[in-house]
């Protein structure tokens, strides 16, 4: 029986792409691309039940880790480092892993996506237990690094989730809680760091994104944990404790680097006026 063909590797909807001009190229690019959010919105229940496990996980002290190859490897990477700036926690909360290690994250590693046993190496790295989620990202769904670390989890009792962009993938039906952003075709056939990295990045910004307001890392709409690492993000909170305190520009700032946080800022001021 032939394996079905994931649907990021179908034929391009445009052909003699070299005879387009810049114009045309541009325009046609951009039209694949609104078609993103559409999809995306179709998996919202999948992307609410993975959340809510997430989350849960999370509270019993668990973390989130990623594993991908290629360009859903470092679309992981890049998720789980924003987190500690934006949100303000340690390091080790969410993890991303890419097959062949950090070199992959600037140069293609041969053969690293092939090994099954891999990604599980990688993780027992990291002590995974039953409290972590794991992630798995692979545009095709068909990703031996990932799925054999999915499965390997899967075994172990540890809550799997995964993010493809094909429908019915081996991924999807390795994992537990899988989303299937159904992409399409790319505008160049297989080139799945356009749309299906669009779609990938789209829904680990709304994982985490999510994750950390329901773990109490957003106060109303703000960034209130944010690490205060350059001057535009103590530009930042300066503004937010102007705006919710009522305060002068230079009190917000010294209050600020008094207490490391717009948080720590917010929590204190009323009692140091007493």
């Amino acid at each position: 029986m032939e394996s079905k063909q994931p649907d990021t590797e179908k034929q391009s909807k445009y052909n003699d792409l070299e005879k387009m001009s810049t114009a045309q190229l541009l325009a046609n690019i951009n039209k694949e691309d609104q078609t993103i959010a559409k999809n995306v919105q179709n998996q919202l229940p999948a992307i609410e039940k993975l959340v809510d496990v997430i989350v849960k996980n999370m509270q019993k002290g668990g973390r989130l880790f990623y594993i991908g190859a290629g360009t859903s490897g470092r679309l992981g990477v890049l998720d789980a480092s924003e987190c500690p700036p934006t949100f303000g926690v340690t390091s080790d909360m969410v993890i991303g892993l890419i097959a062949g290690g950090d070199t992959a994250l600037r140069n293609a590693v041969e053969n690293a996506e092939d090994d099954t046993s891999q990604a599980w190496k990688d993780l027992q790295k990291y002590q995974i237990s039953e409290n972590d989620t794991l992630v798995g990202i692979a545009a095709s769904g068909t990703t031996p690094y990932v799925i054999g670390g999915i499965k390997e989890a899967r075994k172990r009792g540890i809550s799997t989730g995964c993010v493809a962009c094909s429908s019915g993938s081996p991924l999807g039906e390795a994992s537990e809680f899988p989303i299937e952003v159904v992409t399409g075709p790319e505008f160049v056939t297989g080139s799945t760091r356009m749309k299906a990295g669009t779609a990938q990045k789209m829904v680990l910004n709304m994982i985490t994104t999510s994750t950390m307001i329901k773990l109490g890392r957003v106060k109303g709409n703000r960034m209130v944990d944010m690490q205060l690492s350059n001057k535009k993000l103590v530009g930042r909170g300066a503004q937010m404790i102007m705006d919710e305190l009522q305060v002068p520009e230079t009190e917000a700032k010294d209050l600020l680097l008094k207490h490391g946080s717009v948080r720590n800022v917010l929590l204190n001021y009323q009692k140091e006026l007493k």
